[in-house]
């Protein structure tokens, strides 16, 4: 039996242990952490990555959580409709929802899909030989047939695999993320919208269970984080109290302790290739990008599936790779560019420009519900390869 091992059990390295295994692979998930607790609160998972997920089981499992409803889209600080569009009319176009849901969620289920056994946790990897596939470990050493790296946006392997390749270069915001209790906010008030202010942004997402996903970014210097988590609160309502409802009452509601800030860091500078020898990089291992189109975890899950058909094919893993990364360093390129578009944008704070931008985006809503959807069709128009 061929053996994988998968460097972290983020969602892009249980996705691809899940569907190597499904192909008869022996796997082993090397996580460093003590646990596969996420960072970070929710995520959407688009039309691409929701048949992604088909391909492991999953899909059925991860649509039943869908809970936006009615209408969706851009607003302003003040509550004013940029752009908008109906869900029913992106599940029509698409034939699939974008379902928001805990990152947590996600997690446990694709942990649920592992062979018993695979998953090793608190193992940290030292050390990749990319011709071998030897894998050098803190507990030992592994070898394999193949190595997925899916060790994040500051990966080592990659480092190691292609040494003086640019870093990921800060995105010009920082982040806050959090999930408040929608209990009493009227669903009118509780739309799915992402609102734009002057080198701000706020996003609401209701999930299941009366809770909902929120989201912020501002345009500050890397490296200000605030030193305790009722300092970040604070920080929050300052940015956020003079804008629409019910932005400020959930910013109130937001539990310090489950704050998360973080600097947005991003790939500007693409990889000559995603793989080097026997080892595959995933994810932001990969192609880290701004969070604006939505595409991290669905790229790392659509990257993991396809990893899997090709290595499932036969013949040499070294073959198998390369037509990895000419499957997927053309379609996550594009995507990671056009996102870090969309992030230069919602970062102007000139009021002229913010004038000018906000005019751009309210003309294009007014083309009609489906024009912000059809600038979505060569990211969600995706389907995995078949088997």
């Amino acid at each position: 039996m061929a053996e994988a091992v998968v460097i972290g059990a983020g969602i892009g390295g249980l996705t691809a242990a899940a569907a190597l295994a499904r192909r008869g692979w022996s796997v082993t998930v090397c996580e460093r952490a003590p646990s596969i607790e996420p960072v970070g609160s929710g995520l959407a998972i688009a039309p691409n990555a929701l048949r992604a997920l088909d391909t492991i089981g999953v899909g059925d499992r991860v649509r039943e959580l869908a809970a936006l409803q009615g209408v969706a889209g851009v607003r302003r600080a003040s509550g004013g409709w940029l752009s908008r569009t109906s869900v029913k009319a992106a599940q029509d176009r698409y034939g699939d929802p974008i379902v928001l849901l805990l990152r947590s969620t996600v997690v446990e289920l694709l942990a649920d899909l592992l062979p018993p056994g695979a998953l090793r946790l608190d193992t940290a990897v030292q050390g990749v030989d990319a011709a071998s596939g030897r894998v050098t470990t803190d507990a030992g050493e592994l070898r394999a047939d193949l190595v997925v790296a899916a060790d994040g946006i500051r990966s080592s392997t990659r480092r190691a695999l292609f040494p003086g390749h640019p870093e990921p270069v800060y995105s010009g915001v920082t982040s806050w993320r959090f999930v408040a209790s929608s209990r009493g906010i009227s669903g009118q008030a509780l739309t799915g919208a992402e609102s734009w202010g002057r080198g701000q942004v706020f996003g609401v997402m209701p999930l299941a269970r009366d809770e909902v996903y929120c989201y912020a970014t501002a345009t500050v210097p890397a490296g200000q984080g605030h030193a305790t988590p009722e300092e970040e609160k604070a920080e929050l309502l300052r940015r956020f109290r003079g804008w629409h409802d019910p932005i400020p009452a959930l910013v109130d509601r937001a539990d310090p302790a489950r704050v998360v800030r973080s600097d947005v860091f991003y790939m500007d500078t693409p990889l000559p290739a995603f793989h080097r020898g026997r080892v595959a990089l995933l994810g932001d291992a990969a192609h880290s990008m701004t969070p604006n189109l939505g595409q991290g975890a669905c790229q790392a899950i659509e990257d993991a599936v396809v990893l899997a058909h090709r290595v499932g094919e036969g013949g040499p893993v070294e073959d198998a790779l390369a037509a990895y990364t000419r499957d997927r360093l053309p379609r996550t390129t594009p995507i990671v560019q056009r996102s870090a578009s969309i992030n230069r944008m919602t970062r102007w704070s000139n009021p002229l420009a913010v004038t000018a931008r906000d005019a751009v985006v309210s003309l294009a809503g007014l083309a009609g519900p489906t024009a912000a959807l059809r600038q979505a069709d060569a990211v969600f128009n995706w389907w995995p390869p078949e088997n």
